[in-house]
């Protein structure tokens, strides 16, 4: 029975309240509750299509954006390449070759040409005499008869047309010979002032390194300071033996003292000419030498 019952209904509320005071508040309330849940059902419809309606009209007009700023970027592009296209085919219609323009003979070759026509065009009836050459007019001087003597106009006359027929056949001349060009001398090649630690023939001290150790030995001074310090060792000095033999560039490798290495150096700088070095061709070139000077004194071991 109980599932019958509507508790919605006025007839259930009726009963609820039968024999109780309906002006209380409660009835009141329990009376209009039914309203009051269909006017929230109806708003939350309300609700729910008005939010859908905004998300649907957001949807549309960001699609609707999106698809109307790639139009324009679209057609931004195609703007771009057909304006590309178009300074292209500019370009290419500017690196079109126009033909060459015929040259000009110059006036002075045609007027030349001209006179030359002139003199070699003449008609048979034109033709009053006969143009004789240099010795065909020799021939007549030497002949004596009153009908082979002219005079001097017409000697002056024969010879000038003479002249005139030597001028146009006249072989050309022959093709002068150019003078072979002197050959280019090839460019001295820059020296090297390179100064290389080893060559394929390393300098030499004139009488071998016995020599050389000899020198040193008579021209070294043993410092006084160091001998009262009793200071003593060896020395290694590097010096530069230049192409022509000469002592370059000194300096110490490993000192000992400021004294001995003083002196050492000194030495290495008064050394005479070596034998320059040689590369692998025999031309001279710059080379470091390294030389040990040894002090040592007197009883000591």
């Amino acid at each position: 029975m109980a599932k019958d019952v509507d508790l919605s209904s006025r007839e259930w509320l009726d009963l609820v309240f039968e024999g109780k005071n309906k002006d209380f508040g409660a009835y009141q309330i329990r009376n209009d509750s039914a309203r009051r849940h269909n006017k929230s059902v109806l708003y939350t419809i309300i609700g729910i299509v008005a939010v859908a309606a905004i998300a649907f009209a957001y949807t549309s007009i960001n699609k609707y954006l999106t698809e109307k700023r790639l139009q324009e970027e679209l057609l931004k592009q195609q703007q771009i390449e057909a304006k590309a296209a178009l300074e292209e085919k500019e370009e290419e219609q500017q690196e079109i070759e126009l033909p060459p323009e015929k040259e000009k003979v110059p006036e002075e070759e045609i007027q030349s040409s001209q006179k030359v026509t002139e003199l070699n065009v003449v008609d048979d009836k034109d033709v009053k005499e006969i143009i004789r050459t240099n010795d065909e007019v020799l021939e007549n001087k030497e002949m004596v008869g009153s009908q082979d003597v002219k005079t001097d106009n017409q000697l002056n006359l024969d010879d000038a047309r003479t002249l005139k027929q030597e001028e146009v056949i006249a072989p050309p001349e022959p093709p002068k010979k150019e003078e072979p060009k002197p050959e280019a001398k090839p460019e001295p090649k820059p020296e090297s002032n390179e100064v290389f630690k080893s060559a394929a023939t390393m300098p030499s001290y004139p009488g071998g390194s016995g020599a050389l150790m000899k020198y040193i030995s008579s021209h070294i001074h043993y410092p006084q300071s160091a001998q009262d310090n009793n200071i003593s060792g060896k020395v290694i000095v590097q010096f530069v033996v230049e192409k022509d033999g000469s002592i370059g560039e000194v300096k110490v490798v490993r000192g000992v003292d400021k004294a001995l290495d003083a002196e050492a150096k000194r030495v290495c700088k008064s050394l005479p000419k070596f034998s320059p070095g040689k590369n692998a061709n025999g031309d001279p070139v710059r080379v470091w030498f390294t030389q040990p000077v040894t002090f040592k004194l007197q009883g000591a071991n």
